[in-house]
């Protein structure tokens, strides 16, 4: 079996009024864990420095789309930045396959944004505005029944 492709995918929030228009996005990245390492020097022991396990570090989730002006998302951003109500809520990322089922999902705990921007306006430019949300989170799973390839 081949890979499967990255451009077909929906994202979900729980806990945000559910709209169409916020499932959609143009590009999701920033799914990545990694594993911290803490050293232990040991006296006595000038050849190396013992390299433990510690906590895993999670980058921010970055999602792409189209400027939409009305949203609930966007509200739920607006509401943070501006009156600093934070509030978490759930977010599954779901890669689909051509018939619309899913092949591998995602869920991030305890998202929040951090970060909400606006593309670069070009004259010359013959595209589309471009909003990028920044989520922080608690952890990702992956999601349990959903495999990772067909």
């Amino acid at each position: 079996m081949y890979p499967p492709p990255t451009f077909h995918f929906r994202v979900d929030f729980t806990g945000l009024a559910q709209d169409t228009v916020d499932a959609r996005f143009s590009e999701v990245s920033g799914l990545s864990s990694e594993l911290g390492v803490e050293e232990l020097a040991e006296g006595g022991e000038n050849r190396f420095v013992h390299r433990l396990p510690a906590r895993a570090k999670y980058g921010n989730l970055v999602l792409r789309r189209g400027l939409i002006r009305d949203s609930a998302l966007r509200d739920w951003c607006e509401a943070t930045r501006v009156d600093f109500r934070i509030r978490s809520v759930e977010v599954n990322v779901t890669l689909l396959n051509e018939d619309h089922q899913p092949l591998a999902a995602w869920g991030f705990v305890g998202a929040w944004p951090v970060k909400w921007s606006v593309g670069d306006f070009k004259a010359q430019d013959n595209a589309y505005a471009v909003e990028s949300i920044e989520l922080a989170y608690q952890y990702f799973t992956q999601m349990r029944g959903i495999p990772v390839c067909p």
